[in-house]
């Protein structure tokens, strides 16, 4: 008798139990759902080949646009560090690019691109670039 009793106390504890935790379960549930929708990727340090530049930062889209912000550093003055993103977008690939002397902050967005490609480069447009990588 003592071992059904103890069998429908333990039972009775454990449907208590995930009676409270089950709205917990349901606010986590939704807050994956909605985080989801606003997925930011951090990116970087992506450095040049001499390393005396790199950049970082992070993308994210949100409705048809993806947005972008990235910052540069460039460690040893006189020449600049320049970005270059590569970017898939209405059946075509795109690229541009930004210089900056020191440090800098800037972002860009753009409509419908999926794929996006960066590298830094240190002293020219094209010279002692770094490796390309995929920031989305």
């Amino acid at each position: 008798m003592r071992k059904i009793l103890a069998m429908a106390t333990l039972a009775g504890s454990m449907a208590v139990t995930g009676l409270a935790l089950a709205p917990a379960a349901q606010a986590q549930a939704a807050t994956q759902t909605t985080t989801a929708a606003t997925t930011a990727v951090k990116w970087g340090k992506f450095f040049s080949s001499d390393h005396k530049a790199y950049t970082f930062g992070h993308t994210f889209k949100q409705g048809d646009y993806l947005y972008t912000k990235w910052y540069g550093v460039d460690k040893t003055g006189g020449k600049k560090g320049w970005v270059w993103f590569e970017y898939y977008q209405n059946g075509g690939w795109h690229k541009f690019n930004r210089a900056w002397d020191g440090k800098v902050v800037s972002s860009w967005k753009g409509k419908g691109i999926k794929k996006i490609y960066t590298f830094t480069c240190w002293a020219g447009k094209f010279d002692n670039c770094g490796k390309k990588y995929r920031i989305y």
